[in-house]
């Protein structure tokens, strides 16, 4: 702060600016700017479902608030629109107090039917989206439509990660080391994209919820070589996380093969039309032939530039006297007389 205050060194907004800029051209791992493909679909629905998700627990929330004031107790566990309406229907208000908290719940029950129904389409349109883009997620135990969303919206593409280890650590599931001497230990990461964290998450939920997947075997093993349910939780997560970038890989695989394949440019795949993903190069390799002699017409003698005094072809040498204009030109015109 002495220093900032003094003015005497350069420490502001634009040569920060610019000593970022600097770093970001020399860097190695600089990402490609892309457009915008499939994947900024799914991620523009599954914001949205997000936002409906939250809104709809607010407006419960203030429903819950003007029932308790309505009935005794109020209503206990998640409430409904149905459910509401029918306690609402089963009240009679005895004053003008009691008439207006019922109209503000008979408004607020309104405007958690229409939520409802606005999450029901945007589920649809992520199904639909989801299966336009082709994704082999969607195999995974416990990944729907929603999830799969989550996971490509936000991961977008998946090689700029060069392994698992790396994709783990941006998701958050890479445990944290804090040993000390001889003690080993690892706890839960904070890091990480927490969107991409939570979806991990309610899929490993789902699967230690139902005895016959995978994961509840994985999770009854943790259990048995002595691990906390905790503990068992985030090794399900990394193994999820695991399978999620396997996932991923195959299907830009997928997508760049059948872009390099005949016929394979975007529109003539599912996969590639879904995800909006263009080849690196042409598409049927070079798409017009350059300009080449044709076979039955001979190729037009063109002269043959003349060398500089600096190389060393044949014609001039670098030390050769170069013939007047005049006398090229009449080289050029008179035939020699034979001798």
């Amino acid at each position: 702060m002495r220093l900032l205050a003094t003015g005497n060194i350069n420490k502001n907004d634009p040569n920060d600016a610019r000593s970022v800029a600097v770093a970001a051209l020399r860097s190695a791992g600089v990402g490609e700017v892309c457009r915008d493909d499939h994947a900024a679909v799914l991620k523009v629905w599954s914001k949205r479902y997000r936002d409906l998700g939250r809104a709809r627990t607010q407006v419960a929330c203030r429903l819950h608030q003007v029932l308790c004031e309505l009935i005794p107790g109020g209503v206990p566990g998640e409430i409904t629109a149905g459910q509401a309406a029918h306690i609402l229907g089963s009240i009679t208000p005895e004053g003008a107090v009691e008439a207006a908290r019922c109209q503000l719940a008979a408004e607020l029950t309104g405007d958690l039917r229409g939520i409802d129904t606005q999450i029901r389409e945007t589920r649809k349109k992520l199904a639909v989206a989801v299966r336009a883009a082709g994704t082999s997620l969607t195999g995974l135990f416990g990944v729907g439509p929603v999830i799969a969303a989550a996971v490509i919206g936000d991961v977008r593409r998946v090689s700029r990660f060069p392994g698992r280890n790396h994709f783990a650590a941006y998701d958050g599931t890479a445990p944290v080391e804090v040993s000390s001497g001889g003690r080993k230990v690892y706890r839960l990461s904070r890091r990480g994209n927490r969107r991409l964290n939570h979806a991990i998450h309610m899929v490993a939920v789902t699967q230690i919820r139902y005895r016959h997947s995978p994961g509840r075997a994985y999770y009854d093993k943790k259990l048995a070589e002595g691990k906390t349910g905790k503990e068992a939780l985030r090794a399900l997560k990394r193994q999820i996380s695991d399978a999620i970038f396997a996932c991923l890989q195959a299907d830009e695989r997928r997508a760049a093969a059948a872009a390099k394949s005949p016929g394979g440019q975007p529109g003539n795949h599912s996969a590639s039309r879904a995800a909006g993903l263009r080849p690196a190069g042409r598409l049927f390799g070079q798409a017009t032939p350059g300009p080449a002699t044709h076979p039955t017409t001979p190729a037009a003698a063109f002269p043959a530039p003349l060398p500089s005094r600096a190389s060393g072809r044949t014609g001039q040498g670098p030390g050769a006297a170069r013939p007047r204009s005049g006398a090229r030109r009449a080289s050029s015109t008179r035939p020699r007389a034979s001798r």
